[in-house]
């Protein structure tokens, strides 16, 4: 498994309806599936078997040890968590959050999140990098990268025009009535690139 086939990148936490909601996203096009909690209870580890069974890859937040342990594909890790180089140490891909130019160029992650484009509730107190950083991350990356922070139905086109090709949401399907029609209108903003 390789991110740069991945388009669509779902990031929940623990709910009550996980498998229900995990499966009308990935049968609307999420392709892959952060879990994103500070601590985790054995029950939480379950987010594991319903991705797998779902064939899509999961990714733990911040936490290498557990990806490790349980088998999930990839840790995510922010610029003031464990460096990239000590969470592959687990032997898990690392994705690595960057909000600047010159975090995106010195980036030695399995693929990047680019963001937040725009002002997130869900990353209080960090300021919008707007579309500049996408189009940045467009021409520089030089790894698979998803645009990240308050992207919706309202404004996923303007972030695929600046050069993404794979988005990460979090209330965008999260928040949805319907995740599974949510999720599929968001994929099929992204196009065939």
């Amino acid at each position: 498994m390789t991110f740069a086939d991945r388009r669509l990148y779902l990031i929940t936490g623990a709910r009550p309806d996980l498998g229900a909601f995990l499966a009308a996203a990935v049968n609307g096009g999420v392709d892959v599936v952060q879990l994103r909690e500070k601590t985790l209870a054995d029950r939480e580890l379950l987010l594991a078997l319903i991705t797998h069974r779902l064939a899509v890859p999961l990714v733990v937040n911040d936490r290498p040890d557990l990806a490790a342990l349980i088998g999930a594909d990839a840790v995510h890790v922010g610029q003031d968590d464990l460096p990239v180089r000590e969470a592959r140490s687990f032997g898990v891909p690392v994705g690595l959050s960057t909000h600047a130019p010159e975090e995106i160029d010195a980036a030695e992650a399995d693929y990047l999140g680019v963001g937040p484009v725009h002002a997130t509730p869900t990353k209080e107190g960090r300021a919008a990098v707007g579309l500049d950083l996408v189009r940045y991350a467009a021409e520089h990356a030089t790894q698979p990268w998803f645009a990240i922070g308050g992207i919706d139905r309202t404004n996923v086109e303007e972030v695929v025009a600046a050069g993404a090709t794979r988005i990460a949401v979090v209330r965008a399907i999260g928040d949805a009535a319907d995740p599974e029609a949510a999720a599929r209108e968001l994929r099929a903003a992204l196009g065939s690139a």
